[in-house]
């Protein structure tokens, strides 16, 4: 199952990837909103998990315009605490859950378990 990473700083990127791969996911990156948007449309994952604050397009933006072409597309945020109002942004343009920095890997991977889509779930 693919997983897509959107976050501007490659540290997350690379610890997020890391928890991932070791729980049997395929991973993609972008580091940034534009990018997450293209991936999202060239490799269809079963979900993202999404920075809010990325250049070139913010993660909101970048969720909004993906559930938009995709309104079954599973978005989870990854926010810093003190971004409340950004993850209800984000919930609104289409979010499905949300994940606060600094996360555990367990809580990652929760996430995912309940709202990846499966390969079989694709319309």
């Amino acid at each position: 199952m693919q997983i897509l990473i959107a976050d501007d700083a490659a540290f997350m990127r690379m610890r997020l990837k890391k928890v991932l791969e070791e729980a049997g996911y395929e991973v993609v990156e972008a580091a940034n909103g534009v990018e997450a948007v293209n991936l999202y449309e060239a490799h269809q994952p079963a979900a993202v998990l999404m920075d809010i604050t990325m250049p070139e397009m913010d993660g909101v933006a970048a969720t909004q315009a993906i559930c938009q072409k995709d309104p079954e597309a599973r978005v989870i945020m990854v926010s810093a605490l003190g971004q409340q109002a950004m993850v209800v942004s984000a919930i609104q343009a289409g979010a499905k859950d949300f994940i606060v920095k600094p996360y555990e890997p367990d809580r990652v991977l929760q996430a995912l378990a309940k709202w990846a889509k499966s390969p079989s779930s694709k319309a």
